[in-house]
């Protein structure tokens, strides 16, 4: 059996996320008095200044998250909306079939700010300067850089150098063990001045992002042209107007049940319910774990359960009519399941009353169709890059974030802020007619996909991970290695994985290879063989790569364990 961490437990507070830093600081508010929705904000914005190649200002965050005197689990939408301007009309007017990866076209309203203000304002109990200083404190002063930092600006430099100069002047100096943005830290102590009652701070805070000096910077910039992964120069639709009419908003969590436990995940204006779908498959199926491994069968219809459910994710999800009873119906997975063979399919298969798929590209040769992060390419285009966070503390509240977006690799650093814009408007077609396609004020149908879990109807744990197209296969490892092999929440998030890029990916240039898979060698070599005896595609990545997963949870006597990923050796679990 592989060997594991010791899973953290403790009976006051537990922290979770992708960087340290983050971790620590949430440790910090729970410590002061705060509760888990005051910890995850403070860890939100840490992130924001600590992985910047991961996530940003300009970026949004989802999550989904129960409070200690509801346990239903609720969404918060901090997606932003497609702006006013952008149009098929417009984006095919300029010669395009996709919109870019990376530049101003690709732009929809940021919605992290009020994301995380909306959640603190409703659910939190600490001012706005109480959780945001830590960010500010780092921003301000410097931190550790991580090692990727500066390897991205290496990857994207040639861009920045001679198209986006503003990009250079901030991150050239991405190097060293010590990095600062003061920009970015008067930016938000700009924003944190107001003065009255905590929530009058937060609506004050709320109001000068959408309608005051930010939006003003915002606008001004997008009325200039910067190159994008088009190969030429574009101004954005993005406006002042378009931020001011946008603001964060809860809904309800799309639910499966699964014997005793309930999975809750966002709406299929995500990908979230696509975890929901591979597990209803694999309800069809003997699933097994040898020693805390998963068996080459398992891993197989694994493997075949995510082609059919993501599928599906192409035909029928969006920010639109999806029929989500449907797709997840006991009796619509029968179905599906039937196509399970022994061998692996190169089809995608979409189900359901007459899908419908988008015109795929032919991909770049220089392409592999590798999914997850980070993976930056030299146009600035990116896919998957993002961070997470899973917070619960000793009332029961508990919390499963997944930042993302702005990365400074996605367009050009606005420099009078600090911190660029986002580029999830890349995830709608310009194909008429599809759930995804592209129209105003509609959110694209994102990646980012938080998990909570209720164990007969009580919340128990909080789960996540970064990687684009990626998490909800690996979320999914993770899943099959608590119920089914048994292991506590570290030796799952240390458990083998894969995944398979017969996913289409949700990226420009929405390449993937049909058949092919990626898996840990700690499969074992014999595993590996059988799959590639069944028809995949199989690459061995090494023994520990892929996924970020953190967790946290809390069983019936009050009891709070957390668990980080291991691999990067960054993620990091806190708590007492």
């Amino acid at each position: 059996m592989f060997t594991t961490r010791p899973e953290l437990v403790g009976t006051f507070g537990m922290v979770a996320s992708t960087h340290w830093l983050a971790s620590a600081a949430g440790m910090a508010v729970l410590e002061d008095g705060g509760n888990a929705f005051d910890a995850a904000v403070a860890a939100g914005f840490v992130l924001q200044v600590v992985e910047p190649h991961l996530n940003g200002p300009g970026g949004e965050v989802p999550a989904v998250f129960t409070t200690a005197t509801d346990p239903t689990p609720r969404v918060l939408c901090g997606q932003g909306v497609a702006p006013a301007g952008a149009t098929v009309e417009h984006y095919r007017g300029l010669g395009l079939d996709l919109i870019p990866g990376s530049g101003l076209l690709a732009t929809t309203v940021p919605g992290a700010w009020d994301g995380w203000l909306t959640l603190l304002r409703d659910h939190g109990t600490k001012r706005l300067s109480d959780v945001l200083k830590y960010a500010i404190g780092y921003a301000r002063n410097g931190f550790p850089l991580l090692d990727r930092v500066p390897a991205v600006v290496n990857t994207v430099r040639e861009l920045f150098t001679d198209h986006w100069p503003t990009s250079g002047a901030l991150w050239f100096g991405a190097t060293g063990s010590r990095f600062a943005n003061p920009g970015l830290a008067d930016t938000w102590e700009k924003l944190s001045r107001a003065s009255g009652t905590r929530e009058a701070e937060i609506e004050a805070a709320r109001r000068a992002w959408s309608q005051g000096f930010v939006a003003e910077a915002v606008d001004s910039f997008c009325r200039k042209a910067f190159r994008d992964d088009s190969g030429r120069d574009h101004t954005g639709v993005l406006t002042g107007q378009d931020m001011a009419d946008w603001s964060a908003t809860y809904e309800p969590a799309t639910t499966a049940d699964f014997g005793p436990w309930t999975l809750a995940k966002c709406g299929p204006w995500t990908q979230g319910p696509v975890l929901l779908q591979q597990l209803r498959l694999l309800e069809h199926t003997t699933l097994s774990y040898a020693d805390g491994i998963p068996t080459a069968d398992t891993v197989h219809t694994a493997l075949e359960a995510t082609k059919l459910a993501f599928a599906d994710r192409e035909a029928w999800y969006g920010d639109a009519e999806v029929p989500v009873d449907l797709l997840l119906s006991r009796e619509y997975a029968a179905e599906r399941a039937r196509l399970i063979e022994s061998t692996a399919s190169h089809e995608l298969r979409p189900g359901g009353p007459n899908p419908r798929l988008p015109h795929y590209p032919s991909a770049p040769e220089h392409l592999s169709g590798a999914i997850g992060e980070p993976t930056v390419r030299a146009d600035g285009s990116t896919k998957g890059d993002t961070v997470h966070i899973d917070v619960v503390d000793r009332w029961g509240n508990m919390i499963s974030a997944t930042p993302s977006g702005g990365w400074l690799q996605s367009s050009p650093t606005i420099p009078e802020l600090g911190f660029c814009l986002g580029s999830r408007a890349q995830m709608f077609w310009l194909d008429e007619g599809l759930p995804n396609t592209l129209a105003p004020g509609k959110r694209p149908r994102i990646t980012l996909t938080p998990s909570l879990a209720l164990h007969e109807g009580i919340p128990r744990i909080a789960f996540g991970t970064p990687g684009g197209d990626g998490q909800d296969q690996w979320q999914l490892c993770f899943w099959l290695a608590h119920t089914v092999g048994g292991l506590n929440l570290q030796a799952a998030i240390d458990a083998p994985a894969w995944h398979s890029n017969a996913v289409p990916s949700s990226f420009y240039p929405r390449d993937f290879v049909p058949g092919e898979a990626h898996v840990e060698s700690r499969l074992g070599q014999s595993t590996i063989a059988e799959l590639r005896a069944r028809g995949h595609g199989v690459v061995d990545v090494g023994p520990w790569t892929l996924g970020r997963l953190s967790a946290v949870s809390r069983e019936s006597n009050g009891l709070l364990r957390a668990a980080a990923n291991p691999r990067g050796m960054q993620g990091y679990a806190v708590g007492r």
